[in-house]
């Protein structure tokens, strides 16, 4: 029997499901896995209570972030129900073929860095058409940075001040990619930071993108330049 969650949820139930950082371990863990897994499980390996896992797991589901099924026990007793992450197309083929777009896009990791990263700067110039202002000093743009990578999915939270401005990225869309091919993947994002920015008026503003700094977590620093 199959209780599979609603599907994809909206980005915002999505980025609240994610927001909580014992639940991106339980999805992290999930994810990893060769095997779907239940609550006893993951409450052995991540030391919370029972009824805790259970509750974020629900969240997760509901926000249709993991599927949940019955699985019959090898002897006696109820069904157990277990946990699997909901598959995209990014988690499946998607890092296969960025290997072999990033393998054409230039002879050797050099250049395929510096080609990745002006495909960066292409994406964020489309993005920024037709900006409305050109805001100066590191908070302002770091905001509508924020505001850029949250609704490409990245889940990202903004700490700092108008010297220094740090992103977090929890949720990368693109990470099993990423994993696969950091150079190329994480190249698109660094320049994706860097038209944006340049895109505000905001050349002054030094960018630079921390990848896997923790397994769910990467980091963009903004800091102006003196």
């Amino acid at each position: 029997m199959h209780a599979a969650g609603p599907g994809a949820g909206p980005p915002t139930e999505r980025a609240a499901a994610l927001a909580s950082p014992q639940r991106r371990r339980l999805l992290g863990l999930l994810q990893e896995a060769d095997a779907p897994a239940d609550a006893h499980e993951l409450a052995a390996r991540t030391g919370l209570h029972l009824t805790t896992v259970r509750y974020h797991l629900d969240v997760l589901r509901r926000a249709g972030l993991v599927d949940s099924r019955s699985r019959r026990r090898a002897g006696a007793g109820r069904p157990r129900t277990v946990y699997s992450p909901v598959r995209t197309p990014e988690s499946g083929g998607y890092p296969t073929l960025t290997r072999m777009l990033a393998a054409q896009l230039a002879d050797t990791p050099e250049q395929r860095v510096a080609q990745a990263r002006k495909a960066g700067l292409a994406w964020a110039a489309e993005l920024m058409a037709g900006p409305d202002g050109s805001p100066t000093g590191v908070e302002d743009p770091a905001r509508v940075v924020t505001g850029i990578f949250a609704d490409l999915g990245f889940d990202p939270e903004l700490v700092g001040d108008r010297s220094a401005g740090e992103i977090r990225l929890h949720a990368c869309p693109f990470r099993t990619a990423a994993r696969a091919d950091p150079d190329v993947v994480c190249s698109v994002h660094l320049g994706l930071l860097r038209g944006t920015l340049d895109g505000l008026g905001t050349p002054e503003t030094e960018v630079r993108l921390l990848p896997f700094v923790e397994p769910d977590l990467c980091l963009a620093l903004l800091s102006t330049v003196d």
